[in-house]
């Protein structure tokens, strides 16, 4: 018996673990704006697996786009995603449990990446001095990112509904939903992408 696509679909597993690491977190810290700031080592502990994914989630995406890119970097993957990808930075993840509409890839720029990228990479390294960038807020926006990537890294299977298994947390905008799908092994949503 071969390997299926859905055994093959690692990055959406990676996903959906890290994302319910965020789910439980939520025991501890209400996802509310008043909480933004909060940080703890649970929060940087997801914050830097969700960054350490979504590194290499847009890398494959890139080489999905153009497979003789040599794109390593955040900078460096941002001019090849955003050309293809119309809608990418302005894409919207909710939490509808939370009322929170997320826009994690909004302020990527050129050679600007997102708030979140930059206190992922000053925990990182600086950690004895920065350690309250690991915020609730940069942790959620981390998360989403790697959500909006993952999406696109797998586009067909995200369109079609065969990303098994429901996220916990997220949800996309009305202009991403298109439906739900209820199979033999498990459920899931029909994205609108727009690659």
């Amino acid at each position: 018996m071969g390997i299926t696509r859905q055994e093959t679909l690692i990055h959406w597993n990676y996903f959906l673990t890290i994302e319910e690491d965020l789910y439980n977190l939520n025991r501890y810290v209400d996802f509310s704006k008043a909480n933004d700031k909060t940080f703890s080592l649970e929060i940087a502990r997801i914050l830097l697996s969700a960054c350490s994914e979504v590194d290499v989630v847009l890398k494959q995406l890139c080489l999905a786009i153009d497979i003789t890119t040599s794109a390593n970097s955040i900078n460096q993957y941002h001019n090849l995603i955003t050309t293809q990808i119309s809608d990418f930075n302005s894409f919207k993840v909710i939490v509808p449990t939370h009322g929170l509409e997320l826009q994690p890839w909004i302020n990527w720029e050129a050679n600007t990446p997102p708030i979140w990228w930059t206190a992922h990479n000053k925990v990182k390294h600086e950690r004895h001095k920065l350690f309250k960038l690991a915020t609730l807020k940069n942790c959620l926006n981390s998360v989403a990112g790697l959500y909006v990537s993952v999406l696109h890294l797998y586009h067909e299977e995200a369109k079609t509904g065969k990303l098994l298994h429901l996220p916990k947390l997220f949800n996309v905008s009305d202009e991403h939903f298109g439906g739900t799908g209820m199979g033999r092994y498990g459920h899931s949503f029909k994205y609108n992408l727009s690659i």
